[in-house]
């Protein structure tokens, strides 16, 4: 996910630490193997539970969308318990949501297929409910229930992570602060300081303590049981690839079949690393739609791609100061949300044409069409709500992800993004001030090592070239460190299977039912 200003605005540079001890400890690797035996004895009780299918009405967290999405046919919900902490198994619990559409075809049935839609903080249940009706047809809906879950702090899922009212998300996507004065730093220092406290505040620290990867991987191993099912069967995009990852290291063998696309790099997560990748590949991005545009009949950015990135600042830079107007009671289109409907329409060639038509009439004064975009990547529904899923990114993300150092470190991080993005250049000083995650009320859960798991079966790896956000380096290292296969997909867009594109498709599915990885070097174009 794009990093949103407002909320995660920068990240700085950190090293590994390593120690060494004459003790020999056991490895993590032994410890997750002999996990992967049985369940420890206190969490029985959550292995063996069953779910209540029942109506997913009540389950539809973000109206109205999700309302419609949730009364399709065939689809049932329940609710899965985990503890809270793992430490702590007798102590508090979480609810968490989970959808299923049963397999069409009884007698052919293999599984389950669990999925997760990436963020973090995007909802399964609706990711699943909406794939149903592209699905339901073929052999994977025939022979798999297609199963969604919103991870803990997600959604439907309770308690939830909880940081601003919806009238307050509003108000904070119109600030686009750019000014880099000391006095302007501490403005937004504060303001990520208070957002820190709030978040704790209406989340509990407990929640915010425990959001975290690991603790998803785990709560995915009880809702494997619940299931029914010996192994795991699991689709994951983007962000989903880590939690593919994390599974796959912490339960090797209890993992049946493993599609990631759209790929994490493996390992620590350095978000100074990461994000200079993907501010690259969001650039690169902006280029082949610079060039797109430039064959259209009209374009918003000219009919030189050279001259691009300095006719996009000729329109988005005086929103700074000076919001546009849209038609969506009388809201505005600032200059944040302005980069980020950009950054949107980045994602997928589907958005191209509205990118266009949005650059084209913020030329003219209105930032209608922009603001819907930005409003898609901000998850607001037509009727003000929000999902709670931009909450959930910062949560996990300061709790997962390396921790900041100091404003010199953001300074020199934001110095490193405009070189790699131009377009995010505002014309102004770069930003020394320090994100959310330098005041979060909970501690970070430290560096964690490429994963190495033994006794994993093949998995598969899918990976874009043009990719924006996660770049196709990103699949090559995570197919080579699980050992497993790896399909590349020559061609634009964040993800891609299940998506249209019928040699993808037909790979992947014939891995997840045959579980026949791709031959090496096996590509797809568009």
């Amino acid at each position: 996910m794009f990093r949103p200003r407002i909320v995660v605005a920068a990240v700085a540079l950190l090293g590994v630490a390593t120690a060494c001890s004459n003790t020999q400890e056991p490895s993590r690797q032994d410890n997750q193997q002999s996990t992967a035996q049985s369940p420890a004895p206190e969490l029985q009780r959550y292995y063996q539970q069953s779910l209540d299918w029942g109506d997913c009405a009540s389950y539809a967290t973000t109206p109205p969308r999700a309302e419609k999405l949730f009364g399709t046919d065939g689809l049932e919900c329940a609710r899965l318990t985990v503890p809270l902490d793992y430490d702590e198994p007798d102590g508090e619990t979480a609810e968490i949501g989970v959808l299923r559409r049963p397999a069409s075809d009884e007698q052919a049935r293999i599984g389950s297929l669990v999925s997760n839609p990436g963020g973090p903080g995007a909802s399964g249940m609706t990711s699943t409910a909406a794939r149903v009706s592209k699905v339901k047809s073929t052999e994977l809906g025939e022979r798999f229930d297609m199963v969604g879950f919103d991870p803990r702090g997600v959604g439907a899922s309770t308690p939830r992570v909880e940081c601003l009212t919806d009238e307050e998300k509003d108000e904070a996507r119109l600030d686009s602060e750019v000014v880099t004065s000391e006095a302007a730093v501490e403005r937004i220092e504060k303001a990520n300081r208070r957002y820190a406290a709030e978040c704790g505040e209406r989340s509990g620290e407990k929640l915010l303590a425990n959001v975290g990867t690991d603790s998803v991987a785990r709560d995915m191993d009880v809702l494997r049981a619940a299931l029914g099912d010996e192994e795991l069967t699991y689709l994951g995009y983007s962000y989903g690839t880590r939690l593919g990852a994390e599974y796959a290291e912490r339960f090797p063998e209890r993992v049946r079949a493993m599609v990631l696309d759209g790929a994490m790099a493996p390992g620590n997560w350095d978000r100074a690393e990461m994000n200079l990748r993907q501010a690259a590949g969001f650039q690169q991005a902006f280029d082949s739609f610079a060039q797109w545009c430039a064959r259209q009949r009209r374009c918003a950015l000219g009919d030189d791609p050279d001259r691009a990135v300095e006719r996009y600042h000729e329109i988005t830079r005086p929103l700074i100061g000076s919001p546009a107007s849209t038609v969506y009671d009388g809201r505005e289109l600032s200059y944040a949300d302005a980069e980020i409907g950009l950054v949107q329409a980045l994602y997928s060639k589907q958005y191209w044409q509205p990118l266009n038509t949005g650059l084209s009439r913020l030329a003219n004064g209105d930032g209608s069409v922009l603001l819907q975009l930005a409003d898609l990547y901000h998850g607001r529904a037509e009727d003000g709500s929000y999902s709670n899923m931009m909450a959930v990114y910062t949560a996990v993300t300061c709790v997962d992800a390396d921790r900041i150092g100091g404003r010199k470190d953001y300074r020199e991080f934001n110095r490193k993004y405009r070189r790699a993005a131009p377009f995010t250049d505002n014309g102004h000083p770069v930003s020394s001030a320090r994100d959310a995650c330098a005041f979060w009320p909970v501690p970070e859960t430290g560096d964690k090592p490429e994963p190495r798991p033994e006794k994993l079966p093949e998995t598969l790896v899918i990976s874009t070239t043009g990719d924006p956000a996660t770049p196709h380096e990103n699949g090559r290292r995570l197919a080579d460190a699980l050992g497993g296969g790896l399909l590349t997909y020559e061609g634009e867009g964040h993800t891609v299977f299940l998506h249209g594109n019928d040699c993808v498709n037909e790979a992947g599915t014939r891995y997840l039912v045959e579980l026949k990885v791709p031959e090496q070097g096996k590509r797809c174009s568009a």
